[in-house]
């Protein structure tokens, strides 16, 4: 027996990350008893976008063209290529204003417990990229969890033999922060990973 549309509404919302069964619930009854012309705007974005968007071929995040603006920027510096995790992570690292190259996006990470291997994050793709013969250093900027560590620690050994010099983005005590609230993991890194003083 076919579920009733509510119930196929609850059930379709429940895979989005975070959404139970009594959130799914409310925002379907809200959709439906108070706002049914955001439900369809919304029906209409997930239509489109599940239409139009796809992998840009060179940075594997999404784009609703073959080579997203960002790649195809002749602004950006393509000998600097920093990997990221998701296009979450590629946003964030935009908003620093402070990275000038271009991006590649694993859509994922490196994680056994998940079956998630290199074939699987298609570590290939991102091998052909950085031997493209522009790119001269890549930046690891995968998070700093034993699944993005030992991400970053494969790729390290993927491209180093190939000449290639691969970076990986420091962490320490945050801008602003104040050390009684540093956390002891992150202060011990961050004196490993302290620098000289400029005058």
């Amino acid at each position: 027996m076919n579920p009733s549309g509510l119930e196929a509404l609850i059930q379709a919302l429940r895979c989005l990350p975070g959404v139970g069964p009594k959130s799914a619930q409310r925002m379907a009854y809200h959709l439906l008893q108070r706002d049914r012309p955001g439900a369809k705007r919304l029906g209409d974005a997930i239509l489109h976008a599940l239409e139009h968007v796809r992998h840009c071929q060179r940075c594997n995040t999404f784009s609703e063209t073959d080579i997203c603006e960002r790649c195809a920027s002749p602004r950006r510096d393509p000998s600097l290529l920093c990997v990221v995790e998701t296009p979450v992570d590629l946003n964030m690292m935009e908003q620093t204003l402070a990275f000038p190259g271009l991006y590649y996006v694993l859509m994922g990470r490196i994680s056994p417990l998940d079956g998630v291997g290199p074939k699987e994050l298609g570590l290939d793709r991102l091998l052909a990229r950085a031997l493209d013969g522009e790119v001269k250093e890549v930046i690891l900027a995968t998070n700093y969890t034993n699944e993005g560590e030992a991400t970053a620690h494969y790729i390290t050994a993927m491209l180093k033999p190939k000449g290639i010099t691969v970076t990986r983005i420091a962490r320490g005590v945050p801008v602003g922060g104040e050390l009684e609230y540093v956390d002891p993991g992150t202060l011990a890194q961050a004196l490993r990973e302290r620098k000289s003083c400029s005058s």
